[in-house]
C-alpha cells in the first residue's frame, strides 16, 4: 500500500493506483473528458491536471501513478484557472448549438463548462469547419463537435477491434475519420453504436428516425405499430431521473399507447420464437452433421462484423433472423391475416437498444410479406425524445400492459438482452428436446454474468454439450480465430457484439465516463430482466401459448418449410473496401 495525501486528505491505496483513482478513494473528483477506464488512459485532454508537491508543473492525474509520501492538490486557484483555459479553448473550436443538440444536457464539455464558469466565446479566431457525415443508415458523425479526446477511436480499436477510426492530420487539423478520407458507409463498421455511447459530446449520434414514425403515426390510412425490445424497459428509466437497474415496463408501454401507436407489442415473443427455431436448427445440426459450432445471429452489429471479416464462416452462423425481424415478419404476416389487414398497410417501428438495428432492416431477405418486416427502427435515446416531446408525465402515468396477440412472453424470452441470456434460453429448450424430458431447474448461472468470454460443458442425454459465451467483438475475435483455426472445442456459441449484451447497446441512455467506472451499468440493467425471468410463470420459450398458437395456426412447427420463409434469412460476404 502506498500513503499519500490528496488536499491534505491522508489516503492508503495498492501500488500503482492512479492519482485519479486515489482520489476518488478520498472522496474527490477530478474532472476528465478523454479517459475511459480499461480503454482511454492517454492524458490528453489536460482536464484532469492536479498539482503535485516538488513536480515539475501540473501532472494528469489520470495517468500519473501515486508515490509514498506523495502530496497532491487537485483545487487549488492555479488548477482551476488551468482546467477553465483548457475548457475555453475546446469551446473556441467548437460547434455551440446546445439548444438542439441531441446531448444537451448530457454533455460532459456542457456540464464542464457550467461547473467552470467557462465563457463559450473568451476565445475567438479560425475554426475547423467539416460537413458531417450521413452517409450510413444509423450513424451520425460531426466533427465540428468533436473535441479530439479519442474515446471513440480507443472503443473501436480496443473493444470492438474494427479500427475503422482513427486521429488524422497533425497539429490544428487533427480530427477523426477514415483512412483515404473514405466517408464511414466505405468502411467495415459494424455499426454497434459503442462509439455513440463513449462520445462525451454530441460528435456522434444514432441517425434519428422519430419524424417518420410521427408521420406515419399521423397517416389515417397506417396501422402503425410498436414492438419494445427486452433491454429498453431495463434502460428507459434512467432518460426520466429513475436509478439504474429500474424496470419501467409498465411505464413504457403506456407512454407508448398515449403516442397513440395502433398497438403495442413485445418483441419478447419473438425472443422466444427465435429460441424454437435457433434450437431445433442447433439440435438439427447435432444429430445430422451440421456446420458446427453453430453461432447466434441475433446480434446485427456482430452478423455484420462477421460478414467483414469472418466470411468463411458464415457457414456457422444459424439463419434464423433476429427477433426484430422475426417481429415484423410475424406482425405482417400471421397478424396480418388473422386480422384481415393488408401489410401495405402495416407500419412497424422496432424499439431498440441498439443503432445496428437500423441497418438491419435494410438487409436483403427480410421482408417475409413482400414488405420490408420492420419500417422504422428507433433506439432507447429516441423514445425517450418522443415522450418527452409529447409531454407525458412518464414518471406519473400509471403502467400499462402490452396488447394482445402478442404481448405475452416467457422468462427466456426477456433474459435475451443480457448477454449469455441467448444461450440460457436456447439450452432451456434444446435439452428438453433432445432429451425428451422436463427441466426442472431452467437456470443455467454459468453463462451469465458480464465477463466477456464464458464457457460451459453440459451432460445432455448421451451427448456433452459444450458452450462458450462472447460479448464485445474483441472477445469475438477470439472464439472467431479458434473456429478458423480447428481448434473450437464447442457445438453451440452466444455472441454479442456490445460489452455485456443489448442492456449495453449503442441506442441506450448515454452514461458519463464517471459513472462507468464507479458503477456496473451492465450488471445493474441486466438484474432487471433475470429478476423478471425469475418472477415469470413459465420460462421456456417452448411453453408460451402464444408461441404453440402462432405454430398451431400459422406456421406448423419449429424448422417448417413455411417456417422458413418467414422466420429465416441468408449473409452475404462483405468487401472490406
Amino acid at each position: 500500500m502506498v500513503n499519500l495525501k490528496i488536499n491534505n486528505i491522508p489516503v492508503s491505496v495498492p501500488e500503482g493506483t492512479t492519482i485519479l483513482e486515489a482520489a476518488r478513494v478520498a472522496g474527490i473528483k477530478i474532472p476528465t473528458l478523454c479517459y475511459m477506464k480499461d480503454i482511454n488512459a492517454i492524458g490528453a485532454c489536460r482536464v484532469c491536471v492536479v498539482e503535485v508537491k516538488g513536480a515539475r508543473g501540473f501532472c494528469a492525474a489520470c495517468v500519473y501513478p501515486v508515490s509514498e509520501g506523495m502530496e497532491v492538490f487537485t483545487d487549488t486557484p492555479k488548477i482551476r484557472e488551468s482546467r477553465k483555459t483548457t475548457i475555453e479553448l475546446l469551446l473556441s473550436n467548437h460547434k455551440k448549438e446546445c439548444l438542439s443538440c441531441d446531448r444537451n444536457l448530457h454533455c460532459e464539455l456542457q456540464t464542464l463548462a457550467y461547473e467552470y464558469g467557462c465563457d463559450a466565446a473568451f476565445y475567438k479566431g479560425v475554426e475547423n469547419k467539416s460537413e458531417p457525415d450521413f452517409s450510413t443508415d444509423y450513424l451520425i458523425r460531426d466533427n465540428e463537435k468533436c473535441i479530439l479526446c479519442r474515446r471513440c477511436v480507443a472503443v473501436c480499436n480496443k473493444v470492438q477491434h474494427c479500427g475503422v477510426i482513427n486521429a488524422l492530420g497533425r497539429g490544428f487539423v487533427t480530427h477523426i475519420g477514415h483512412a483515404f478520407g473514405d466517408t464511414l458507409d466505405q468502411t467495415p463498421c459494424s455499426g454497434c453504436g459503442q462509439c455513440i455511447n463513449v462520445c462525451p459530446t454530441g460528435a456522434l449520434t444514432e441517425k434519428s428516425e422519430i419524424d417518420k414514425v410521427l408521420k406515419a403515426i399521423a397517416d389515417p390510412d397506417k396501422v402503425v405499430i410498436a414492438g419494445v425490445a427486452p433491454s429498453v424497459r431495463a434502460g428507459l428509466g434512467e432518460e426520466f431521473g429513475y436509478p439504474i437497474g429500474t424496470n419501467v415496463e409498465g411505464k413504457m408501454v403506456k407512454a407508448l399507447k398515449m403516442l397513440n401507436f395502433d398497438k403495442v407489442f413485445d418483441v419478447n415473443v419473438t425472443a422466444d420464437l427465435t429460441i424454437l427455431e435457433e434450437a431445433n436448427e442447433l439440435v438439427e445440426r447435432i444429430q445430422n452433421g451440421g456446420t458446427l459450432p453453430m453461432i447466434t445471429s441475433c446480434s446485427p452489429g456482430w452478423v455484420r462484423f462477421l460478414e467483414y471479416y469472418y466470411p468463411d464462416l458464415i457457414p456457422n452462423l444459424s439463419t434464423c433472423k433476429s427477433p426484430q425481424q422475426m417481429f415484423g415478419a410475424i406482425v405482417k404476416t400471421y397478424y396480418a391475416n388473422k386480422m384481415g389487414i393488408d401489410p401495405e398497410n402495416i407500419y412497424v417501428v422496432s424499439v431498440m437498444p441498439c443503432v445496428a438495428k437500423k441497418f438491419e432492416k435494410t438487409r436483403d431477405d427480410q421482408d417475409a410479406a413482400g414488405y420490408p418486416d420492420i419500417d422504422a427502427a428507433i433506439t432507447t435515446r429516441e423514445l425517450a425524445r418522443m415522450i418527452k416531446r409529447a409531454g407525458i408525465l412518464f414518471n406519473e402515468i400509471e403502467d400499462a400492459q402490452f396488447d394482445n396477440p402478442l404481448g405475452d412472453y416467457t422468462g427466456a424470452g426477456v433474459i435475451f438482452g443480457a448477454t449469455g441470456g441467448v444461450m440460457e434460453a436456447a439450452l432451456r429448450t434444446a435439452v428438453e428436446t433432445l432429451t425428451g424430458k422436463e427441466l426442472k431447474n431452467p437456470e443455467f448461472t454459468e453463462v451469465r454474468g458480464t465477463k466477456g468470454i464464458k464457457e460451459a460443458s453440459y451432460k445432455v442425454g448421451d451427448l456433452e454439450v459444450k458452450v462458450a459465451v462472447a460479448s464485445g467483438l474483441e472477445n469475438a475475435r477470439v472464439l472467431c480465430d479458434q473456429i478458423k483455426n480447428g481448434t473450437s472445442p464447442y457445438q453451440f456459441i452466444e455472441i454479442m457484439a456490445c460489452p455485456g449484451g443489448c442492456v449495453n447497446g449503442g441506442g441506450q441512455p448515454i452514461v458519463d465516463a464517471y459513472t462507468r467506472r464507479t458503477v456496473d451499468v451492465q450488471a445493474l440493467r441486466a438484474k432487471v430482466l433475470y429478476d423478471i425471468d425469475d418472477k415469470t410463470a413459465l420460462r421456456k420459450s417452448h411453453e408460451s401459448p402464444v408461441i404453440k398458437a402462432i405454430y398451431g395456426e400459422y406456421l406448423g412447427k419449429p424448422g417448417s418449410h413455411e417456417a422458413h420463409k418467414v422466420l429465416h434469412t441468408s449473409y452475404v460476404a462483405r468487401k472490406k473496401y
